[in-house]
Protein backbone atom coordinates (compact mmCIF):
# COMPACT_ATOMS: atom_id res chain seq x y z
CA UNK A 1 0.00 0.00 0.00
CA UNK A 2 1.47 3.35 -1.07
CA UNK A 3 0.88 6.21 1.32
CA UNK A 4 1.78 9.71 0.27
CA UNK A 5 3.55 11.30 3.20
CA UNK A 6 3.38 14.66 1.46
CA UNK A 7 -0.36 14.54 1.90
CA UNK A 8 -0.28 16.06 5.33
CA UNK A 9 0.58 12.98 7.34
CA UNK A 10 0.80 14.84 10.59
CA UNK A 11 3.41 13.35 12.87
CA UNK A 12 3.23 13.44 16.62
CA UNK A 13 5.89 15.81 17.83
CA UNK A 14 7.28 17.16 21.04
CA UNK A 15 4.82 19.01 23.21
CA UNK A 16 7.06 22.02 22.73
CA UNK A 17 6.40 22.12 18.97
CA UNK A 18 3.29 23.80 17.58
CA UNK A 19 0.98 21.46 15.68
CA UNK A 20 2.62 20.15 12.50
CA UNK A 21 -0.36 20.69 10.25
CA UNK A 22 -1.81 23.64 8.39
CA UNK A 23 -4.87 22.81 10.34
CA UNK A 24 -2.88 22.04 13.43
CA UNK A 25 -2.34 25.04 15.68
CA UNK A 26 -0.83 24.25 19.04
CA UNK A 27 -2.69 27.17 20.45
CA UNK A 28 -6.06 28.69 19.80
CA UNK A 29 -5.95 31.22 16.94
CA UNK A 30 -7.12 34.08 19.16
CA UNK A 31 -4.53 33.48 21.87
CA UNK A 32 -1.16 35.26 21.74
CA UNK A 33 2.03 33.83 23.12
CA UNK A 34 5.27 35.62 23.72
CA UNK A 35 8.44 34.13 22.16
CA UNK A 36 10.36 31.78 24.36
CA UNK A 37 13.27 33.42 26.15
CA UNK A 38 14.99 30.14 26.85
CA UNK A 39 17.63 29.48 24.14
CA UNK A 40 17.76 25.74 24.79
CA UNK A 41 13.99 25.47 24.46
CA UNK A 42 14.14 27.34 21.17
CA UNK A 43 16.91 25.08 19.94
CA UNK A 44 14.95 21.94 20.79
CA UNK A 45 11.87 23.34 19.11
CA UNK A 46 13.82 24.30 15.98
CA UNK A 47 15.56 20.93 15.81
CA UNK A 48 12.28 19.04 15.98
CA UNK A 49 10.75 21.41 13.41
CA UNK A 50 13.60 20.97 10.93
CA UNK A 51 13.62 17.20 11.36
CA UNK A 52 9.94 17.05 10.57
CA UNK A 53 9.73 19.50 7.70
CA UNK A 54 13.24 19.96 6.27
CA UNK A 55 14.78 16.51 6.51
CA UNK A 56 17.30 17.46 9.16
CA UNK A 57 19.28 14.35 10.05
CA UNK A 58 19.74 13.57 13.71
CA UNK A 59 23.10 14.85 14.97
CA UNK A 60 25.62 12.20 15.91
CA UNK A 61 25.51 11.40 19.61
CA UNK A 62 22.09 13.09 19.78
CA UNK A 63 23.58 16.49 20.65
CA UNK A 64 21.86 19.77 19.71
CA UNK A 65 24.13 22.61 18.58
CA UNK A 66 23.34 25.85 16.79
CA UNK A 67 26.74 25.64 15.08
CA UNK A 68 26.01 22.20 13.62
CA UNK A 69 26.60 22.82 9.84
CA UNK A 70 23.64 20.76 8.73
CA UNK A 71 21.44 22.55 11.25
CA UNK A 72 22.44 25.97 9.92
CA UNK A 73 21.87 24.84 6.34
CA UNK A 74 18.37 23.60 7.14
CA UNK A 75 17.51 26.82 8.96
CA UNK A 76 18.45 28.67 5.78
CA UNK A 77 16.27 26.33 3.71
CA UNK A 78 13.35 27.05 5.98
CA UNK A 79 14.00 30.80 5.89
CA UNK A 80 14.15 30.76 2.09
CA UNK A 81 10.89 28.83 1.88
CA UNK A 82 9.06 31.37 4.02
CA UNK A 83 10.72 34.41 2.42
CA UNK A 84 12.74 35.30 5.48
CA UNK A 85 16.25 36.69 5.62
CA UNK A 86 18.39 33.58 5.10
CA UNK A 87 20.94 34.03 7.88
CA UNK A 88 20.89 30.51 9.25
CA UNK A 89 20.29 32.00 12.69
CA UNK A 90 17.31 31.43 14.97
CA UNK A 91 16.23 35.05 14.98
CA UNK A 92 12.84 36.17 16.28
CA UNK A 93 11.19 36.09 12.83
CA UNK A 94 12.32 32.54 12.21
CA UNK A 95 11.17 31.33 15.61
CA UNK A 96 7.84 33.04 15.14
CA UNK A 97 7.21 31.04 11.96
CA UNK A 98 8.37 27.83 13.63
CA UNK A 99 5.87 28.40 16.41
CA UNK A 100 3.04 29.17 14.01
CA UNK A 101 0.23 26.69 13.31
CA UNK A 102 1.10 24.62 10.27
CA UNK A 103 0.58 21.40 8.37
CA UNK A 104 2.67 18.29 8.90
CA UNK A 105 3.70 17.94 5.27
CA UNK A 106 7.45 18.46 4.79
CA UNK A 107 8.32 21.62 2.87
CA UNK A 108 11.37 20.08 1.16
CA UNK A 109 11.40 17.83 -1.90
CA UNK A 110 12.77 14.73 -0.25
CA UNK A 111 9.55 12.83 -0.84
CA UNK A 112 10.00 12.92 -4.59
CA UNK A 113 8.04 9.74 -5.17
CA UNK A 114 4.91 11.68 -4.26
CA UNK A 115 5.36 14.55 -6.70
CA UNK A 116 2.75 14.49 -9.44
CA UNK A 117 0.76 11.78 -7.71
CA UNK A 118 -2.90 11.91 -8.72
CA UNK A 119 -6.03 9.82 -8.84
CA UNK A 120 -6.49 8.05 -12.16
CA UNK A 121 -10.12 9.13 -12.30
CA UNK A 122 -12.03 12.38 -12.04
CA UNK A 123 -15.08 11.19 -10.12
CA UNK A 124 -14.08 10.45 -6.52
CA UNK A 125 -16.20 9.03 -3.73
CA UNK A 126 -16.03 10.16 -0.14
CA UNK A 127 -17.58 8.98 3.08
CA UNK A 128 -17.74 10.33 6.62
CA UNK A 129 -17.19 7.58 9.17
CA UNK A 130 -17.05 8.96 12.69
CA UNK A 131 -18.42 12.44 13.34
CA UNK A 132 -17.33 15.10 15.82
CA UNK A 133 -19.54 15.96 18.77
CA UNK A 134 -18.86 19.67 18.34
CA UNK A 135 -21.20 20.19 15.39
CA UNK A 136 -24.49 18.71 14.18
CA UNK A 137 -24.01 15.91 11.67
CA UNK A 138 -25.80 17.93 9.02
CA UNK A 139 -23.39 20.82 9.54
CA UNK A 140 -20.38 18.52 9.25
CA UNK A 141 -21.85 17.05 6.06
CA UNK A 142 -22.32 20.52 4.62
CA UNK A 143 -18.86 21.78 5.55
CA UNK A 144 -17.09 18.69 4.21
CA UNK A 145 -19.03 18.84 0.95
CA UNK A 146 -18.31 22.55 0.62
CA UNK A 147 -14.60 21.97 1.25
CA UNK A 148 -14.52 19.39 -1.54
CA UNK A 149 -16.40 21.81 -3.77
CA UNK A 150 -13.52 24.26 -3.46
CA UNK A 151 -11.52 21.89 -5.65
CA UNK A 152 -14.43 20.70 -7.80
CA UNK A 153 -15.23 24.19 -9.01
CA UNK A 154 -11.63 24.78 -10.12
CA UNK A 155 -11.13 21.51 -11.99
CA UNK A 156 -12.80 18.61 -13.74
CA UNK A 157 -13.18 16.76 -10.44
CA UNK A 158 -16.51 15.64 -9.03
CA UNK A 159 -17.18 14.17 -5.60
CA UNK A 160 -19.95 11.71 -4.85
CA UNK A 161 -20.92 10.93 -1.28
CA UNK A 162 -20.85 7.25 -0.40
CA UNK A 163 -21.99 5.36 2.64
CA UNK A 164 -19.39 2.61 2.46
CA UNK A 165 -16.01 2.08 4.09
CA UNK A 166 -14.35 1.72 0.69
CA UNK A 167 -14.74 5.32 -0.50
CA UNK A 168 -11.72 6.99 -2.07
CA UNK A 169 -11.64 9.64 0.66
CA UNK A 170 -12.60 8.44 4.12
CA UNK A 171 -13.21 11.25 6.59
CA UNK A 172 -12.89 10.43 10.30
CA UNK A 173 -12.92 12.37 13.56
CA UNK A 174 -10.62 10.45 15.90
CA UNK A 175 -8.29 10.96 18.87
CA UNK A 176 -4.77 9.93 19.83
CA UNK A 177 -3.69 6.58 18.35
CA UNK A 178 -6.22 5.70 15.66
CA UNK A 179 -4.58 3.03 13.53
CA UNK A 180 -2.48 4.85 10.92
CA UNK A 181 0.85 5.21 12.81
CA UNK A 182 0.35 8.98 13.13
CA UNK A 183 -1.43 9.46 16.46
CA UNK A 184 -2.96 12.76 17.44
CA UNK A 185 -1.69 14.56 20.52
CA UNK A 186 -4.83 15.78 22.26
CA UNK A 187 -6.19 19.30 22.66
CA UNK A 188 -4.30 22.27 21.27
CA UNK A 189 -2.00 20.13 19.17
CA UNK A 190 -2.16 18.62 15.71
CA UNK A 191 -5.59 19.14 14.20
CA UNK A 192 -5.69 16.93 11.15
CA UNK A 193 -3.78 14.98 8.56
CA UNK A 194 -4.47 13.42 5.18
CA UNK A 195 -2.96 10.81 2.88
CA UNK A 196 -2.36 11.32 -0.83
CA UNK A 197 -3.93 9.48 -3.77
CA UNK A 198 -3.62 5.72 -3.65
CA UNK A 199 -5.07 2.48 -2.39
CA UNK A 200 -5.86 1.72 1.23
CA UNK A 201 -5.24 4.84 3.31
CA UNK A 202 -4.78 6.91 0.17
CA UNK A 203 -6.96 10.01 0.27
CA UNK A 204 -8.12 9.39 3.83
CA UNK A 205 -8.44 12.52 5.96
CA UNK A 206 -8.47 12.49 9.76
CA UNK A 207 -9.43 15.26 12.17
CA UNK A 208 -8.46 15.28 15.85
CA UNK A 209 -11.73 15.17 17.76
CA UNK A 210 -9.95 16.46 20.87
CA UNK A 211 -10.01 19.89 19.24
CA UNK A 212 -12.94 22.30 19.14
CA UNK A 213 -14.43 22.29 15.63
CA UNK A 214 -16.63 25.16 14.51
CA UNK A 215 -18.15 26.68 11.38
CA UNK A 216 -17.03 30.20 12.31
CA UNK A 217 -14.01 32.21 13.40
CA UNK A 218 -13.69 30.79 16.91
CA UNK A 219 -12.08 27.46 17.59
CA UNK A 220 -10.94 25.77 14.39
CA UNK A 221 -12.90 26.33 11.21
CA UNK A 222 -13.66 22.90 9.77
CA UNK A 223 -14.34 24.23 6.27
CA UNK A 224 -10.94 25.93 5.97
CA UNK A 225 -9.11 23.03 7.60
CA UNK A 226 -10.77 20.42 5.41
CA UNK A 227 -10.22 22.37 2.19
CA UNK A 228 -6.46 22.44 2.82
CA UNK A 229 -6.34 18.77 3.77
CA UNK A 230 -8.35 17.72 0.71
CA UNK A 231 -5.78 19.53 -1.41
CA UNK A 232 -3.21 17.08 -0.10
CA UNK A 233 -5.61 14.17 -0.52
CA UNK A 234 -5.81 15.10 -4.21
CA UNK A 235 -2.03 15.17 -4.60
CA UNK A 236 -1.02 18.80 -4.01
CA UNK A 237 2.04 19.83 -2.03
CA UNK A 238 2.74 22.96 -0.01
CA UNK A 239 3.12 26.38 -1.59
CA UNK A 240 5.50 29.22 -0.74
CA UNK A 241 2.80 31.71 -1.70
CA UNK A 242 1.15 33.16 1.45
CA UNK A 243 -2.03 33.71 -0.59
CA UNK A 244 -2.31 30.01 -1.41
CA UNK A 245 -4.65 27.68 0.42
CA UNK A 246 -1.76 25.21 0.36
CA UNK A 247 0.58 27.53 2.29
CA UNK A 248 1.92 25.53 5.28
CA UNK A 249 0.75 27.74 8.12
CA UNK A 250 -2.83 28.04 9.31
CA UNK A 251 -4.64 31.31 8.80
CA UNK A 252 -8.35 32.02 9.26
CA UNK A 253 -8.86 32.67 5.56
CA UNK A 254 -11.85 34.48 4.14
CA UNK A 255 -14.11 31.54 3.39
CA UNK A 256 -15.68 33.11 0.31
CA UNK A 257 -12.75 32.48 -2.04
CA UNK A 258 -10.11 30.13 -0.69
CA UNK A 259 -8.12 29.34 -3.80
CA UNK A 260 -5.40 31.50 -5.29
CA UNK A 261 -4.56 31.48 -8.99
CA UNK A 262 -1.64 29.23 -8.12
CA UNK A 263 -3.92 26.71 -6.43
CA UNK A 264 -6.16 26.66 -9.49
CA UNK A 265 -3.19 26.19 -11.82
CA UNK A 266 -1.79 23.36 -9.69
CA UNK A 267 -5.03 21.39 -9.42
CA UNK A 268 -5.53 21.74 -13.17
CA UNK A 269 -1.99 20.51 -13.75
CA UNK A 270 -3.06 17.26 -12.09
CA UNK A 271 -6.68 17.09 -13.27
CA UNK A 272 -7.01 19.14 -16.41
CA UNK A 273 -10.58 19.96 -17.43
CA UNK A 274 -9.45 19.57 -21.02
CA UNK A 275 -9.33 15.80 -20.43
CA UNK A 276 -13.07 15.50 -20.10
CA UNK A 277 -14.48 12.23 -18.95
CA UNK A 278 -17.90 11.37 -20.45
CA UNK A 279 -18.65 9.27 -17.39
CA UNK A 280 -18.71 12.01 -14.77
CA UNK A 281 -21.07 11.27 -11.93
CA UNK A 282 -23.42 14.21 -12.10
CA UNK A 283 -26.47 13.87 -9.96
CA UNK A 284 -24.93 12.95 -6.63
CA UNK A 285 -22.44 15.76 -6.33
CA UNK A 286 -23.78 17.11 -3.08
CA UNK A 287 -23.30 20.79 -2.38
CA UNK A 288 -20.30 21.52 -4.58
CA UNK A 289 -22.23 23.05 -7.44
CA UNK A 290 -19.95 25.94 -8.26
CA UNK A 291 -18.82 27.42 -11.61
CA UNK A 292 -16.78 24.97 -13.60
CA UNK A 293 -13.52 26.24 -14.96
CA UNK A 294 -12.52 25.77 -18.56
CA UNK A 295 -9.04 24.63 -19.52
CA UNK A 296 -7.77 28.12 -18.65
CA UNK A 297 -7.06 29.48 -15.20
CA UNK A 298 -10.10 31.72 -15.33
CA UNK A 299 -13.78 30.83 -15.59
CA UNK A 300 -15.76 31.32 -18.73
CA UNK A 301 -18.13 34.26 -18.79
CA UNK A 302 -20.80 33.20 -16.34
CA UNK A 303 -24.42 34.07 -16.84
CA UNK A 304 -26.12 36.33 -14.34
CA UNK A 305 -28.43 33.96 -12.51
CA UNK A 306 -29.94 36.82 -10.50
CA UNK A 307 -30.95 38.89 -13.48
CA UNK A 308 -34.62 39.91 -13.05
CA UNK A 309 -35.38 38.66 -16.57
CA UNK A 310 -33.82 35.20 -16.15
CA UNK A 311 -35.88 32.38 -17.68
CA UNK A 312 -35.38 28.64 -18.05
CA UNK A 313 -35.97 26.26 -20.96
CA UNK A 314 -36.18 23.21 -18.71
CA UNK A 315 -36.05 22.43 -14.99
CA UNK A 316 -35.86 19.00 -13.41
CA UNK A 317 -35.00 17.27 -10.19
CA UNK A 318 -32.13 14.87 -10.86
CA UNK A 319 -31.26 12.71 -7.88
CA UNK A 320 -30.58 15.05 -4.96
CA UNK A 321 -30.10 18.11 -7.15
CA UNK A 322 -32.13 20.41 -9.39
CA UNK A 323 -31.00 21.16 -12.94
CA UNK A 324 -31.86 24.46 -14.65
CA UNK A 325 -31.31 24.66 -18.41
CA UNK A 326 -31.23 27.78 -20.54
CA UNK A 327 -29.86 27.69 -24.06
CA UNK A 328 -26.69 25.63 -23.91
CA UNK A 329 -26.09 26.66 -20.31
CA UNK A 330 -26.78 24.76 -17.09
CA UNK A 331 -27.08 25.57 -13.39
CA UNK A 332 -27.01 22.73 -10.87
CA UNK A 333 -28.27 23.37 -7.35
CA UNK A 334 -28.12 20.86 -4.54
CA UNK A 335 -31.56 20.58 -2.98
CA UNK A 336 -30.26 21.10 0.57
CA UNK A 337 -27.47 23.59 -0.07
CA UNK A 338 -26.98 27.07 -1.47
CA UNK A 339 -23.94 26.37 -3.60
CA UNK A 340 -24.49 26.29 -7.36
CA UNK A 341 -22.36 24.77 -10.09
CA UNK A 342 -22.78 26.28 -13.53
CA UNK A 343 -21.39 26.37 -17.04
CA UNK A 344 -22.02 25.08 -20.56
CA UNK A 345 -23.97 21.83 -20.64
CA UNK A 346 -21.03 20.12 -22.34
CA UNK A 347 -18.93 20.71 -19.22
CA UNK A 348 -21.14 18.23 -17.43
CA UNK A 349 -22.44 16.04 -20.27
CA UNK A 350 -19.98 16.14 -23.18
CA UNK A 351 -22.32 14.09 -25.38
CA UNK A 352 -24.98 16.81 -25.33
CA UNK A 353 -24.01 19.79 -27.48
CA UNK A 354 -27.48 21.28 -27.94
CA UNK A 355 -29.92 23.19 -25.78
CA UNK A 356 -32.50 21.24 -23.75
CA UNK A 357 -36.20 22.05 -24.27
CA UNK A 358 -37.67 19.86 -21.52
CA UNK A 359 -36.45 17.49 -18.82
CA UNK A 360 -37.91 15.17 -16.22
CA UNK A 361 -36.75 12.67 -13.64
CA UNK A 362 -38.31 9.28 -12.84
CA UNK A 363 -37.08 8.32 -9.32
CA UNK A 364 -38.28 4.73 -9.58
CA UNK A 365 -35.95 4.21 -12.52
CA UNK A 366 -33.22 6.55 -11.26
CA UNK A 367 -33.35 7.95 -14.76
CA UNK A 368 -33.52 11.42 -16.24
CA UNK A 369 -34.81 12.26 -19.71
CA UNK A 370 -33.55 15.30 -21.58
CA UNK A 371 -35.50 16.44 -24.64
CA UNK A 372 -34.28 18.53 -27.58
CA UNK A 373 -36.80 19.12 -30.35
CA UNK A 374 -37.95 15.67 -31.54
CA UNK A 375 -35.20 13.66 -29.78
CA UNK A 376 -34.42 12.72 -26.18
CA UNK A 377 -31.46 11.42 -24.21
CA UNK A 378 -31.69 8.90 -21.39
CA UNK A 379 -29.44 9.49 -18.40
CA UNK A 380 -29.15 6.42 -16.20
CA UNK A 381 -27.27 6.74 -12.94
CA UNK A 382 -24.38 9.00 -13.93
CA UNK A 383 -24.15 8.17 -17.64
CA UNK A 384 -25.72 9.56 -20.78
CA UNK A 385 -26.83 6.29 -22.35
CA UNK A 386 -26.15 5.91 -26.04
CA UNK A 387 -27.48 8.17 -28.75
CA UNK A 388 -30.63 10.31 -28.62
CA UNK A 389 -33.86 8.60 -29.58
CA UNK A 390 -36.98 9.98 -31.30
CA UNK A 391 -40.02 11.11 -29.31
CA UNK A 392 -42.05 8.56 -31.26
CA UNK A 393 -40.48 5.93 -28.98
CA UNK A 394 -42.66 7.39 -26.22
CA UNK A 395 -45.83 7.04 -28.29
CA UNK A 396 -46.04 10.53 -29.77
CA UNK A 397 -47.47 10.87 -33.27
CA UNK A 398 -45.07 11.93 -36.00
CA UNK A 399 -46.34 15.51 -36.05
CA UNK A 400 -45.01 16.16 -32.54
CA UNK A 401 -41.59 17.68 -33.18
CA UNK A 402 -40.93 19.47 -29.91
CA UNK A 403 -41.93 19.61 -26.23
CA UNK A 404 -42.15 22.79 -24.19
CA UNK A 405 -42.06 21.20 -20.74
CA UNK A 406 -42.32 17.83 -19.00
CA UNK A 407 -42.86 16.72 -15.42
CA UNK A 408 -43.17 13.35 -13.71
CA UNK A 409 -45.74 12.86 -10.93
CA UNK A 410 -44.51 10.12 -8.61
CA UNK A 411 -47.89 9.52 -6.96
CA UNK A 412 -49.68 8.77 -10.22
CA UNK A 413 -46.75 7.25 -12.12
CA UNK A 414 -47.50 9.63 -14.99
CA UNK A 415 -45.27 11.97 -16.95
CA UNK A 416 -47.01 15.02 -18.37
CA UNK A 417 -45.76 16.60 -21.59
CA UNK A 418 -46.80 20.18 -22.37
CA UNK A 419 -46.83 21.29 -26.02
CA UNK A 420 -48.16 24.74 -26.83
CA UNK A 421 -51.76 24.72 -25.52
CA UNK A 422 -52.15 20.95 -25.09
CA UNK A 423 -50.62 18.25 -22.93
CA UNK A 424 -50.14 14.47 -22.97
CA UNK A 425 -50.05 11.91 -20.16
CA UNK A 426 -47.60 9.03 -20.36
CA UNK A 427 -47.96 5.91 -18.19
CA UNK A 428 -44.42 5.09 -17.04
CA UNK A 429 -45.46 1.67 -15.74
CA UNK A 430 -47.14 0.50 -18.93
CA UNK A 431 -44.89 2.61 -21.16
CA UNK A 432 -47.76 3.93 -23.27
CA UNK A 433 -49.66 7.18 -23.66
CA UNK A 434 -52.88 7.35 -21.70
CA UNK A 435 -56.09 7.14 -23.70
CA UNK A 436 -57.87 10.36 -24.57
CA UNK A 437 -54.84 12.60 -24.91
CA UNK A 438 -53.86 15.24 -25.83
CA UNK A 439 -56.07 17.54 -23.80
CA UNK A 440 -56.18 21.32 -23.44
CA UNK A 441 -53.97 22.71 -20.69
CA UNK A 442 -56.42 25.48 -19.82
CA UNK A 443 -59.20 22.97 -19.13
CA UNK A 444 -57.28 20.69 -16.77
CA UNK A 445 -55.03 23.38 -15.27
CA UNK A 446 -57.23 26.42 -14.62
CA UNK A 447 -55.27 29.65 -14.59
CA UNK A 448 -52.59 28.45 -17.02
CA UNK A 449 -53.52 30.08 -20.30
CA UNK A 450 -50.07 30.46 -21.82
CA UNK A 451 -47.17 28.42 -23.12
CA UNK A 452 -45.25 26.68 -20.32
CA UNK A 453 -41.47 26.93 -20.44
CA UNK A 454 -40.59 24.35 -17.78
CA UNK A 455 -42.17 22.33 -14.98
CA UNK A 456 -41.06 20.45 -11.89
CA UNK A 457 -42.87 18.44 -9.21
CA UNK A 458 -41.71 19.02 -5.64
CA UNK A 459 -43.33 18.29 -2.27
CA UNK A 460 -46.77 17.64 -3.72
CA UNK A 461 -46.92 20.71 -5.95
CA UNK A 462 -46.21 21.31 -9.61
CA UNK A 463 -44.19 24.44 -10.29
CA UNK A 464 -44.78 25.87 -13.76
CA UNK A 465 -42.12 28.22 -15.11
CA UNK A 466 -43.69 30.80 -17.40
CA UNK A 467 -41.34 33.55 -18.54
CA UNK A 468 -39.71 35.15 -15.51
CA UNK A 469 -42.40 33.84 -13.16
CA UNK A 470 -43.14 30.53 -11.45
CA UNK A 471 -46.67 29.36 -10.63
CA UNK A 472 -47.06 27.03 -7.66
CA UNK A 473 -49.90 24.71 -8.63
CA UNK A 474 -51.88 22.47 -6.28
CA UNK A 475 -52.46 19.36 -8.39
CA UNK A 476 -55.21 18.06 -6.09
CA UNK A 477 -57.19 21.28 -5.77
CA UNK A 478 -56.59 22.23 -9.40
CA UNK A 479 -55.59 25.81 -8.70
CA UNK A 480 -52.62 28.17 -8.50
CA UNK A 481 -51.65 28.79 -4.87
CA UNK A 482 -48.60 31.01 -5.28
CA UNK A 483 -46.43 33.01 -7.67
CA UNK A 484 -42.70 33.83 -7.45
CA UNK A 485 -39.82 34.93 -9.66
CA UNK A 486 -37.80 32.30 -11.47
CA UNK A 487 -34.46 33.59 -10.18
CA UNK A 488 -35.46 32.86 -6.58
CA UNK A 489 -34.91 29.21 -7.42
CA UNK A 490 -31.23 30.00 -7.79
CA UNK A 491 -31.06 31.67 -4.41
CA UNK A 492 -31.58 35.23 -5.60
Amino acid sequence: MHVMLLSCCCVLVSLLLPGPCFTAPTFMPDVERSPSTEPQVDLMLATDYLQLYYNLKEEPFGRRKRSWPSFTSKVKDMQIFFGLNATGELDSGTLEVMKSPRCGVPDVEEYRHTQGSRWNKNVLTYSIGRYTRDLPRSTVDSLIESALSVWARASSLSFVKSHTRTADIMVEFVTYEHGDLFPFDGPRGTLAHAFGPGEGLGGDTHFDDAEHWTAGQTGFNLYVVAAHEFGHALGLKHSRNPESLMYPTYRPLHTGNLLSREDIANINALYSPVRRNPHYGWYGWGSHYHPWWSGLLYPQLLQDKCSPDVTFDAVSTVGDATFFFRGKYLWIKHNEQYDIKEGPITNFMPKIETNIDAAFWVPRKSTAYLIHESMFWTVKGSLVKGKPRPLSNLGFPAWVQDVDAAVHIVKTGRTLFFIHDIYWSYNENRRIMDFGYPKYISEDFPGLNTTINAAIHKEGFIYFFVGTGVYKYDYNQKRIVGVERANTWLGC
